[in-house]
């Protein structure tokens, strides 16, 4: 796994051991940031389900203002912050070591707002999906600075819904196994 464009280019990027952690390929994340591109400079990216975090560090390295890691598990947190100090970044991000739900909870008080949001987590917990999504569609959609975008990652067999609250899908692109819907908020 490596970094893909910008700063950090062709970087190895390392991922948990064991099977829990299923990082987003470089051929994905390469077509995601393909389509943000015009988004991520300056913007403040949300990295839900974070593992390795890969793709915050990609918006990072792509010019993203900052990235904010949320994720729960300590082995995918020490994976984060070893690849964080391998690359040399030391700001310009925050790690929330909490499960989505707490974590966009605490964002939410914090008065805290991401330009784009991605979450991606195990394909295994599709309950994961609408609770995070529901979150941010509702009860944390301060969360959401104005025009931002959702973006989930999940298996192509599996369909998400249209709509989560304010949240209405807009677009899916299908790559391989995988498939991303983009969601925005509109109005109720």
């Amino acid at each position: 796994m490596r970094v893909i464009a910008g700063e950090y280019r062709s970087r190895v990027l390392h991922a948990p051991r064991g099977l829990d952690t299923r990082p987003t390929s470089d051929r994905l994340r390469e077509t995601l940031f393909n389509v943000l591109a015009p988004r991520v400079k300056g913007a403040v990216f949300l990295d839900l389900y974070a593992g390795s975090g890969a793709v915050g560090i990609e918006a990072l390295s792509r010019g993203a203002r900052e990235a904010i890691f949320v994720e729960q598990a300590e082995t995918a947190n020490r994976a984060i912050r070893g690849n964080l100090a391998s690359l040399g970044i030391r700001g310009n991000y925050a790690l929330e070591p909490r499960s989505v739900t707490a974590g966009l909870r605490r964002l939410a008080e914090a008065g805290r707002q991401a330009d784009l949001v991605f979450l991606d987590p195990p394909y295994t917990q599709a309950d994961e999906y609408a609770a995070a999504l529901n979150l941010l569609g509702g009860e944390c959609s301060s969360v959401l600075a104005p025009g931002a975008l959702v973006i989930a990652e999940h298996e192509k067999r599996r369909e998400l819904d249209e709509r989560y609250g304010r949240l209405a899908r807009y677009r899916v692109l299908k790559q391989g196994d995988a498939a991303i819907s983009f969601y925005r908020t509109e109005p109720d």
